[in-house]
């Protein structure tokens, strides 16, 4: 292949056939009308051939004829989309995509973390991926602003660290999510739970009490919680709130807030805090805050005291008991100096379950634990394991094991009576044959 660019001819190897292709999609780029909707219309793929060709017979670039539609494609989405990371983002089985730098892509497929073969052209090329991921959401990112949090087009969560923060070049993490949000019965299938357990968080979303989903990175905390949030009747006025928005709600009365991070250097900045501040004036019913990871956590835990019941959100914790330490620890992030016994009994009075969420080790994501707080004991929390998962045994990547009730019927089995949840004992006694919970009406 035959190039000549900035006046000199010279042959292109397999090594810089991507900077070629780089350098076509940004010539190709500047030439577009700046009024064109980049979507893979025909009549932009169209406009973008013409360019294509024009741009090629400039700088007298040949390419093989067998190579011709395979490079057509990647410069394709080199402008319509994110360039190399565009093939990995359509393969379903890719859950996440972690750039570590240009030369070295990890993918997570089917649980498991593999190199991906995949490279970027330089850091800059990196870089520009970022910006075409950022710009539409109106974020920065820069040497003053180096670490940046936004989403794609599909919901998928994006984090990107450049200079001086990112030490080997920029890096991109990509929490991918199903086109088709997941739904209940589709965690059952996974084995992430059973039927008694989804009946039972089925019930308790439905009869308004508080539950915080818990658990560590790429545990499924964000799935589950879609999910859960499927559960909430359509009537009722539903605010959720995100850094980046992932949640998919089909409820019709659902108002979507985000926060917003500076567009330029000085810019102002709105926080979860000043959201879910802001979401208590909004009338809602339910608040579903997509992470608590600081001072909101006390606005958080005084809306559900104070007449937001049924509401839902997430937070990095490896246990129940060290969910609550880790609400304390977020409380007092607030600013707020308030006694450590003062915070406790807040969190007792706001919150009525944890659901555990885990990513062991074979791959597989499981609810490991529903936990009811029950009250108090002198200065310690006092809860009980409703559900849980018990390990059997496994080996070579494999995991055995079953989920079991606790033993102990739920304190709150009466108010899930009041909204017509009758759930029988054998549920929680280990007793039962099959799901035989059923509404009463």
């Amino acid at each position: 292949m035959q190039t000549e660019q900035n006046g000199a001819a010279h042959t292109t190897t397999t090594n810089n056939l991507d900077s070629t292709r780089l350098w076509l999609a940004q010539k190709i780029e500047t030439s577009l009308p700046k009024t064109l909707t980049l979507d893979r219309s025909p009549h932009t793929i169209k406009l973008i051939k013409e360019r294509y060709k024009l741009a090629r017979q400039h700088a007298k670039i040949s390419i093989a004829p067998s190579d011709e539609k395979q490079f057509f494609e990647e410069l394709l989405d080199e402008i319509l989309g994110f360039g190399p990371l565009e093939k990995i983002l359509k393969d379903n089985d890719v859950t996440e995509v972690m750039v570590n730098r240009a030369d070295l892509v990890y993918i997570e497929k089917k649980g498991k973390l593999i190199e991906s073969g995949v490279t970027f052209v330089d850091d800059t090329h990196v870089e520009r991926v970022i910006r075409k991921i950022i710009e539409p959401l109106g974020r920065y990112v820069g040497v003053d602003s180096p670490l940046v949090d936004a989403r794609l087009p599909d919901g998928s969560r994006v984090n990107a660290v450049v200079s001086p923060c990112a030490i080997d070049g920029p890096n991109i993490t990509i929490r991918k999510f199903s086109s088709n949000p997941f739904g209940i019965q589709d965690l059952i299938n996974f084995g992430s739970l059973n039927q008694d357990m989804a009946d039972f968080l089925e019930a308790c979303v439905r009869a308004k009490l508080n539950i915080v989903v818990a658990g560590g990175t790429g545990s499924g905390k964000t799935t589950l919680l879609n999910v859960l949030s499927s559960f909430i009747p359509d009537g009722d006025r539903i605010v959720t709130i995100e850094d980046a928005a992932e949640l998919s709600l089909l409820q019709r009365h659902v108002v979507r807030l985000e926060t917003k991070k500076p567009s330029k250097a000085g810019d102002s900045e709105v926080t979860i805090r000043d959201l879910v501040i802001n979401s208590l004036r909004m009338r809602p019913e339910r608040i579903v805050v997509g992470e608590c990871r600081g001072g909101e956590a006390l606005d958080m835990l005084q809306a559900m005291n104070t007449g937001h019941d049924g509401s839902l959100t997430t937070i990095h914790a490896n246990n129940p008991r060290d969910t609550i330490s880790r609400l304390e620890t977020l409380v007092l992030m607030a600013g707020m100096d308030l006694p450590l016994s003062v915070v406790r009994k807040q969190i007792v009075s706001a919150v009525d379950l944890i659901v555990q969420q885990a990513r062991l080790r074979d791959g597989s994501r499981k609810v490991i634990n529903i936990t009811e707080i029950t009250g108090m004991e002198g200065e310690t929390v006092v809860m009980q394991d409703i559900f849980k998962f018990e390990e059997t045994g496994g080996g070579d990547g494999e995991l055995v094991g079953d989920f079991k009730p606790g033993g102990m019927r739920p304190n709150c089995e009466q108010r899930l009576r009041n909204f017509g949840f009758k759930l029988p004992a054998s549920m929680f006694m280990g007793s039962r044959n099959g799901s035989l919970s059923r509404r009463m009406r």
